[in-house]
């Protein structure tokens, strides 16, 4: 489970944050708050109620802090700006306001982080008086101009030390020679102050001391999200019927959890502008509440339809063209009543397909405290892997649930051993398409043919392979010694949908009146391969062209387009010009735009006629059922098209027609059944448009083929 966390932000408001220094068009204060507020808005993000965050500033024209109030000395000019707690967007709008430079100098940065170690002590001591877990830091953020106090700095930093406290100090143009940088004619106070906050945060067991460039630069690289543990299934793992034969049959103890899991990127809502604004307490924008009405057709209610309330409604299934009502008593029997269980069923090889891995992976370990599980488990594990071989397994993870199959791996390391599972399809799942192959070509004789222009040469082939071993990223990458690695470790890519629309997110909530800017590199690295490796390889990109013959095609020829002079209408230009042929490619644009400039039934016949025609192209090209999806697009449009043009009959008499060839084995009959049926695109019947004489049931009739 994630650690409750506790964080206080020492932020240095002295007079001098206000100047702006090497080349920088913004405060010294709003580059170091960069770090702060992208920092604050990332644990708003997660909306935990356990993660507190407070702010402490120092140089303050005002004091407000418990140690002054309690007759301490040396802790003036110290505000307790926002106490620890969970930090809303209130709270985030209230300390920009509050967060600007002061007009005095004093205020001590080390007494400032007195006062932090208090607060997180105060939020952190359970009622008991013993410390809580959390994960307790402190982050102090200052140029470093201030006058501060060095004296009994090994003794505070004993009590960081003690109370478990992380001290990260961040100084705007601080010294840092492993970042590289170094700031010039600095004053001598500056480095003074520089020295003494570095000691500090040596002295203390859990320090950082770094310039505000670095700490913004590393902002740019998302922070993967550290989630709790989620227990799937707690129970026994088993091989063989322990009950039908206890002396044979294997049982072990198991825990089952989550270890991949996909993160998706938050979902935006409707809302609106809040509707009484005067109200102290309101928002700017309130959500949005939807509503759904449900109606039944009611010549006897006023509109032809009435109202039914949601309990009112039964569930049906539809079974063809018919409607099976289950009640909700009876419902149980759609199920299948299965019972806690996960069992081995099979072993296999462990050279699988590798595109079974891609779903969301669990691992399996032995149950906490169980000496015995934990050595039959790692028994298990070792002999799968000895053998190369994968265990398959049948898991129902509670009663009721439905059953799933998974493929068992075994999973090695020097503190853990395991199995990792990842579902399996079922038959159901698995689309097996049929495609010729592309390193064979065979007569019409059957015969296999060894020259045909599909069938690259040996010089291509070898041109392709040395193309391919050029643009190799196993090793293209380079560690912090310079030596070759891999250049694209799963560790280091990034989803950019997720963590781009994060950055945006975070960034309006600080900045609402300003744009959200570019991506940073880390996130579009990958959207390119590396220059290096492109400059490399283009000697054998070359030779891979020449071999290929490959030749640019010329471009399409650019007619000119005559504008129409003002005043003249287009629509009717247009429309009096010689219509081309609906085409495949483009049917629905063109169904369109040919239907609005009809204007008698025999037009419309004919354009429905052309229409049709699309469809059954479609149907001729298909290989299996490739193009039923834009057959069933076309014959949606043309349906909807004709409905609102009030000429059903039309339709309904291509729909008879093309039904009869269906019949005739012209086409796949069962694009009748999957596509005309299923999607209700028949008959236009009463129900559907006043001009027909087409009744419901004969519609039915027509749909059953």
């Amino acid at each position: 489970m994630t650690e409750k966390q506790a964080t206080v932000y020492v932020v240095d408001l002295g007079k001098t944050l206000g100047e702006c220094h090497n080349g920088r068009e913004e405060t010294d204060l709003e580059y170091g708050m960069r770090y702060v507020w992208d920092k604050v808005t990332l644990t708003m993000s997660t909306d935990h109620k356990t993660d507190g965050v407070g702010i402490v500033g120092f140089r303050t024209d005002e004091t407000n802090n418990d140690l002054q109030r309690s007759g301490e000395q040396g802790y003036e000019n110290i505000s307790v700006l926002k106490p620890l707690g969970q930090f809303q967007m209130t709270d985030l709008e209230e300390m920009q306001e509050v967060i600007k430079p002061n007009g005095t100098e004093a205020g001590d940065a080390v007494s400032a982080v007195v006062v932090a170690v208090e607060m997180i002590k105060e939020h952190t001591t359970l009622k008991s008086g013993k410390p809580g877990k959390f994960a307790r830091k402190i982050v102090l953020v200052t140029d470093g101009k201030g006058f501060m106090h060095g004296e009994e700095l090994d003794d505070i930093a004993k009590e960081i030390s003690r109370n478990d406290i992380k001290l990260v100090v961040i100084g705007v143009d601080f010294d840092d020679a492993e970042f590289g940088f170094k700031e010039e004619d600095k004053d001598l106070v500056k480095a003074e102050n520089e020295k003494l906050l570095r000691s500090f945060t040596e002295s203390c067991l859990d320090g950082i001391f770094g310039t505000i460039a670095e700490a913004i630069e590393a902002l740019a690289t998302p922070v993967v999200k550290v989630t709790r543990e989620y227990n799937t299934y707690t129970g026994p793992l088993t091989l063989g019927d322990p009950t039908k034969y206890p002396e044979t049959a294997v049982s072990i103890d198991v825990a089952r959890y989550f270890k991949t899991h996909q993160a998706k990127p938050v979902s935006a809502r409707s809302y609106v502008e809040a509707g009484d604004e005067e109200l102290p307490d309101a928002d700017d924008l309130t959500s949005v509440k939807q509503t759904r009405t449900y109606k039944v057709n009611d010549p006897t209610a006023p509109g032809g339809k009435r109202d039914v309330e949601r309990d009112d409604l039964e569930k049906g299934y539809e079974y063809g063209s018919t409607i099976v009502h289950i009640s909700q008593a009876d419902e149980g029997v759609t199920k299948l009543q299965a019972i806690k269980d996960f069992s081995i069923i099979g072993f296999v090889p462990n050279n699988y397909e590798r595109y079974l891995n891609m779903g969301e992976s669990c691992i399996t370990i032995p149950q906490k405290t169980n000496e015995k599980a934990r050595m039959a488990l790692s028994s298990f594990v070792h002999a799968l892997n000895e053998l190369n071989s994968c265990a398959v397994a049948r898991i129902v993870k509670k009663d009721g649930a439905d059953p799933l199959i998974v493929i068992l791996a075994p999973f090695i390391e020097p503190d853990l051993e395991g199995l990792v599972d990842v579902p399996l399809p079922f038959a159901e799942d698995v689309r097996s398409y049929r495609f010729a192959p592309l390193d064979k070509v065979f007569n019409s004789s059957g015969g296999l043919m060894e020259k045909h222009k599909n069938l690259p040469s040996k010089d291509l082939k070898a041109a392709m392979s040395s193309f391919v071993d050029s643009m190799d990223l196993s090793t293209a990458g380079k560690d912090e010694a310079g030596d070759p690695v891999e250049y694209m470790a799963i560790e280091d890519t990034y989803s950019p949908v997720l963590h781009r629309i994060n950055q945006a997110i975070r960034r309006r909530a600080v900045k609402p009146d300003e744009g959200v800017p570019p991506p940073p590199d880390v996130l579009i690295k990958w959207s390119h391969p590396p220059s290096e490796l492109v400059e490399k390889s283009s000697s054998q990109l070359t030779k891979l062209i020449e071999t290929a013959d490959v030749k640019k095609a010329k471009a399409k020829r650019n007619r000119e387009v005559v504008k129409p002079l003002s005043g003249l209408d287009v629509e009717a230009l247009l429309g009096r010009e010689k219509r081309q042929k609906i085409t495949v490619d483009n049917a629905i644009p063109e169904f369109k735009r040919t239907l609005a400039s009809t204007d008698s039934t025999e037009s419309v016949t004919k354009v429905t006629r052309e229409m049709g025609d699309t469809v059954r192209t479609l149907l001729k090209r298909s290989t299996g059922n490739s193009t039923w999806a834009q057959a069933e697009e076309y014959l949606r449009v043309m349906r909807t098209e004709l409905i609102d043009l009030v000429e059903p009959e039309v339709y309904n008499n291509f729909i008879e027609k093309f039904k009869k060839q269906l019949q005739n084995e012209d086409f796949d009959r069962m694009f009748w059944f999957d596509i005309v049926r299923k999607n209700k695109l028949g008959l236009i019947h009463t129900g559907e448009a006043s001009n027909t004489e087409k009744t419901e049931d004969e519609a039915r009739q027509v749909c059953a083929f």
